[in-house]
């Protein structure tokens, strides 16, 4: 039997069901996770009590609710799909940063994933009209669409599901159009 590498003693193996939550608003963030399998989504509440999709995870992603470990969790993340999480403690992991270099460049390299997808984000909601963004989000998240419901990617891309629907429309009329030339 071989011997277990740092990396892999760091984390243990959580398995989510479907609506199950993996990081709740508020709580404190000791956890850190790696999505082996699944699709899940980052939410908030606005004022009102709705709420409001600000994230998706999918297989290979890492999932944190605070860039600082046991700082407040800034969003909750619940499993769209059955899921497998590789979990570790997030102080822990961090710990190792700057010291073991295979941790190192996993966690810079998914910190700077989520940093770009962020900033993406950011300037589709404040620059682009309903299509533009529908067709950022397939650009981004291609694998996805059909995993998840309609409704959480009008809610993400701050369209109503019936914006969405035009924008589908228009993006297949578009293509149809590009394609007889």
């Amino acid at each position: 039997m071989r011997e277990k590498t740092k990396n892999e003693s760091l984390h243990t193996i959580k398995v989510l069901k479907k609506g199950d939550q993996f990081l709740k608003y508020g709580n404190p963030c000791k956890e850190i996770g790696m999505l082996d399998q699944g699709i899940m989504r980052g939410f908030v509440y606005d004022n009102e009590g709705n709420e409001i999709t600000t994230h998706f995870y999918q297989e290979g992603d890492m999932i944190i609710g605070s860039f600082i470990p046991n700082t407040n969790v800034v969003m909750t993340v619940e499993a769209l799909e059955n899921c497998t999480i590789s979990v570790a403690n997030y102080s822990e992991v961090m710990s190792h940063v700057n010291k073991d270099t295979e941790i190192t460049e996993v966690i810079t390299k998914q910190f700077q994933k989520l940093n770009n997808q962020l900033q993406s984000r950011l300037v589709a909601l404040l620059n682009l009209n309903s299509l533009e963004k529908y067709d950022l989000f397939l650009k981004e998240y291609s694998s996805l669409i059909n995993r998840i419901p309609h409704y959480f990617i009008a809610n993400y891309l701050g369209i109503t599901p019936t914006q969405l629907s035009r924008a589908r429309r228009q993006l297949i009329e578009k293509e149809r159009t590009t394609n007889k030339k």
